[in-house]
């Protein structure tokens, strides 16, 4: 950790090293809780923490900023769990090995948690601060971001009461960013009849790997490789496999990047069976060699499955997942480059006479997802399955009128010299919700620069992290 702590600025670093050593995925966030909780009580500030587990620490305003609006800063505590799959890492007990890779700093094999430590660090640094200047603070960490905005939605009543919040959680420096996108997580079940593997065929594990994967919102504009979807078509191709078991995906926020089946052949088809797989790994290389680099598909040999799905819920099912819609279903007609609406097929599994299918669906405009469900709902249907929908939480419309918009605009152009973009995202920031329970809240969110979140291969660029946090600083000074 000395490499990362001797970066600037050193007290935001030295937090994040902390964090890092902190084992904190979604949902088990209540060992960085009690830093947290700890750091508040060792340095004298107010908090509270509800029954979520989110925590507001209150720091008074420097000397002259007593009259000015009260300001909230807000990050989230827990990390999407992403490791390669060549890397034995248990996200509830082993730290993240963070290291400086040039002028970023990314980890070992396993998602980094910049999103959202940076933001995190970024407010114990401004706390444990003697030097900054700033009116009165609310600091507000929370809880489950990554797995349903969980913190947000269930924010306890009167924890906050400043004016202004600034959400530290965006992904490009030098973007302001006014408005993100609403999001409905979708659940697809379906029951099936084990039947028993004929003697006369041979066992064999399909494998995918290699893929880019990332953020489900930001990263699907890429067009990058769906581990799933990839699967599904090789299924379909070859559907005289009798399929045994699927493990694909993960997270539905993370593009999949991993797929795994066990699946059983006749005998005299192996030889068939191998050579389409070689076939079907030319063939995808070549079609997204311009969006992917390191794709891995094969076949080996292994034991045969004593059972395997029978051949009518094969069909269909596996016709289900080559149907499903997956990826941009509509650009912005009113911002240029912006994805309105999309989806992510994020996981499949199939085993026991039971099969799972994971989706978020995110959009710009709360009445483009009912659209998407019903057309995942549509192909699940006819394919014998029963969807739920949960989790349905509303955008964040952008407010040209916002006070802080101007301030920082005019603060990023007196600091470096040129003016920021505005920008909306098409991801599912806080914002959203905690602007529903405090409507009068004037709303921001900032960040880092980062790269690939949610994937194994997620960085943060060192030198962006010094003017995020100098802009930060300025901000607060000069509201």
């Amino acid at each position: 950790m000395k490499e990362i702590t001797e970066l600037e600025p050193k007290a935001l670093w030295r937090q994040f090293a902390k964090i890092c050593s902190i084992p904190h995925p979604s949902k088990h966030e209540e060992k960085l809780g009690a830093y947290i909780v700890e750091f508040a009580e060792s340095h004298g500030l107010a908090f509270r923490q509800d029954e979520a587990g989110n925590i507001v620490i209150r720091k008074p305003a420097t000397p002259g900023y007593e009259g000015h609006p009260t300001v909230i800063l807000q990050a989230h505590m827990d990390m999407v769990p992403q490791a390669n799959s060549d890397l034995k890492f248990d996200f509830e007990t082993d730290p993240i090995r963070p290291y400086v890779d040039g002028e970023w700093v990314t980890a070992d094999g396993t998602t980094l948690g910049a999103d959202d430590g940076m933001g995190v660090s970024a407010m114990l640094a401004i706390l444990e601060s003697k030097e900054a200047v700033h009116p009165a603070l609310e600091c507000l960490f929370t809880v489950d971001e990554e797995t349903g905005l969980t913190g947000a939605n269930q924010l306890g009543e009167g924890m906050l009461t400043g004016e202004i919040l600034i959400n530290l959680d965006s992904e490009d420096e030098g973007e302001l960013y006014v408005g993100c996108a609403g999001a409905v997580n979708v659940t697809a079940d379906f029951d099936y009849r084990e039947v028993a593997a004929p003697e006369e065929m041979v066992g064999f594990e399909v494998s995918l790997a290699g893929l880019k994967g990332g953020h489900s919102g930001l990263e699907i504009i890429l067009q990058r490789g769906n581990a799933n979807k990839l699967l599904a078509r090789f299924l379909r191709e070859n559907s005289y496999a009798r399929v045994s078991t699927i493990d694909a995906g993960g997270l539905r926020n993370a593009i999949p990047r991993e797929a795994k089946a066990v699946v059983a052949v006749a005998a005299d088809r192996a030889a068939e069976f191998e050579k389409a797989a070689g076939e079907f790994e030319k063939t995808i290389c070549q079609e997204l060699a311009h969006v992917e680099d390191g794709i891995r598909f094969g076949v080996k040999r292994v034991d045969r499955p004593s059972v395997v799905a029978d051949g009518d819920f094969q069909g269909r099912f596996v016709a289900a997942l080559t149907a499903m819609p997956n990826g941009i279903m509509r650009m912005s007609d009113t911002v240029p480059g912006l994805v309105e609406t999309s989806t992510n097929l994020s996981r499949v599994e199939l085993a026991n006479g039971r099969a799972q299918l994971l989706f978020m669906v995110r959009c710009m405009v709360n009445y483009g997802k009912p659209q998407v469900v019903a057309m995942i709902d549509s192909v699940v249907s006819l394919a014998g399955g029963r969807i739920v929908a949960q989790g349905d939480y509303n955008g964040w419309a952008p407010n040209p009128d916002s006070r802080i918009l101007h301030v920082m605009k005019e603060g990023y152009r007196r600091l470096f010299g040129r003016t920021p973009e505005v920008k909306a995202i098409h991801a599912g920031l806080e914002c959203g919700i905690i602007g529903a329970k405090y409507p009068k809240l004037d709303m921001i969110s900032i960040g880092p620069t980062m790269r690939f979140p949610h994937s194994p291969d997620e960085k943060v660029e060192i030198a962006s992290v010094v003017k995020f946090y100098d802009f930060l600083l300025d901000t607060l000074k000069n509201l």
